[in-house]
């Protein structure tokens, strides 16, 4: 398995957060979502695979595991709810909701946070295969880049440059 993704989970074990490593490795993800995101990186599915909940300290920011990507899970947010908020606002607009629909197919999210306001990170699927972005309300699709890689992405949160309380 990845190597950064064990260094994360013993980090994140004590730091506070919640973590639950599962207790196997079996990964079932709805076929809704294999459809929609037919190249979802390795390193993400090795994430998924090896674990079921990771949430930051003060429980406002967490990962979207397995549970939440299957609709079993008993957050109050679904996974994908920032692109639903987005098609709330888009209304009839179907150019509108068309954009919106297009570009979260684009974008994996893979983090979410209400700490401050809604904000996610996500893996971009598009040209930068890989990289991680991050996006906030009002304006979702609207993205940063933060890391080139999930592997980037875990360092720079073991190393604080990406805060989570």
């Amino acid at each position: 398995m990845n190597k950064k993704i064990d260094e994360f989970i013993i980090w994140a074990n004590e730091n506070g957060w919640d973590i639950t490593k599962k207790s196997g490795f079996q990964l079932n993800i709805d076929s809704s979502i294999i459809s929609i995101y037919k190249e979802i990186p390795n390193n993400y599915l090795d994430f998924l695979s090896m674990v079921e909940k990771c949430i930051t300290p003060n429980v406002k920011t967490w990962f979207i595991c397995e549970d939440e990507f299957n609709n079993s899970s008993d957050a109050a947010f679904k996974w994908n709810e920032y692109e639903l908020l987005s098609l709330e606002a888009a209304m009839d607009d179907y150019i509108w909701t068309s954009e919106i629909t297009t570009w979260w197919d684009n974008y994996l999210p893979i983090v979410m946070s209400v700490d401050g306001g809604y904000s996610f990170y996500a893996i971009d699927l598009t040209n930068d295969k890989g990289a991680i972005v991050r996006g906030y309300e009002p304006e979702f699709e609207e993205v940063e880049k933060v890391a080139n890689t999930l592997e980037e992405f875990f360092e720079l949160i073991m190393s604080n440059s990406i805060e989570f309380q």
